[in-house]
Formats: structure tokens, sequence, C-alpha cells
């Protein structure tokens, strides 16, 4: 007997990456394959393209370990977030405000968290504190649901 019904839309996965530069590929594997097993292919391009970013700000901003999570809370939507060590907000991804400036066309970089308030239904960030054996630090997350196609 199923405890979990397949159709269920409440789930989540995480999962634990080294500072390596490899992670972030391994994590976008880790991730085409859970929303296959969950028949969710069409989120597929904008899931991956937000975690990406994240994942990659996680590599190169901090010196920690960090996590991709990936919880589901209603059919077709999905909520990409990374948690790392460090509790420092970056610029591009504060609400308050006016967001920091795109970088010039010529730039090698800096438009990552751009790109995610930009494809993202919704985003935001939460800093955790330190509890016991927990290490505090942030937690960024994007939402993405399907694309409206006009018709």
């Amino acid at each position: 007997m199923a405890t979990v019904s397949p159709s269920s839309p409440s789930w989540s996965y995480a999962l634990q990456l080294p500072h390596d530069p490899r992670a972030p590929g391994i994590a976008r594997a880790t991730l085409r394959t859970v929303l296959a097993a969950h028949d969710l292919t069409h989120l597929t391009p904008t899931a991956e393209l937000l975690a990406s970013e994240l994942l990659t700000n996680a590599q190169l901003h901090t010196r920690g370990p960090y996590m991709l999570r990936l919880l589901a809370t209603e059919p077709d939507r999905l909520r990409v977030a990374v948690w790392d060590t460090d509790p420092r907000v970056p610029p591009g991804f504060r609400d308050e405000g006016a967001p920091a400036s795109v970088p010039p066309d010529d730039a090698e970089g800096g438009r990552g968290l751009h790109l995610v308030r930009a494809c993202a239904d919704s985003w935001g960030v939460s800093v955790l504190r330190e509890l016991g054996a927990s290490k505090g630090g942030k937690m960024l997350w994007a939402d993405c649901g399907p694309t409206e196609v006009p018709g």
C-alpha cells in the first residue's frame, strides 16, 4: 500500500553539495531527474536557469558547502532554493529599493541574479540564524510555474 499518492503536489528534495566547481552541474542533473520523475519536464528550462544562477552564486561567492532544495507545494509550481553558510545577501537580490544596476554589455559577470529576478514568478531570501549545530547562512529562492503562451 502506497503511503504517498504519486499525484500529490507536495514534495521536496534536498541535495547537499561540497564547495567544488563540479557541484552546480551535478545539482542541475539532479533537478532534471527530479522534474522528469514528477512529470514536470515543461518546467525544466526555467527551473534549470534559476538553479544554475543560484548555485553558481554560492560556488563563486561563498567558501563552505551549499545545498539545492526543490519544493513543490502546488501542482505545476516549483520552488528552487539554494542555501549557503554566508549570511550576506547579494545586492542584486535585496527586495528593498531598486535592484543593483545591470553590468555593462562587455562585463563577464554580474547578471545572474538579474536573470533570476526576471525569470522567476517570485523570489526572496531568508537569512538564517545559527542555532546549536545549525550553521545559519541564507537561503535564496525563486518560484516558477508554467509559462503562459499568448493565444
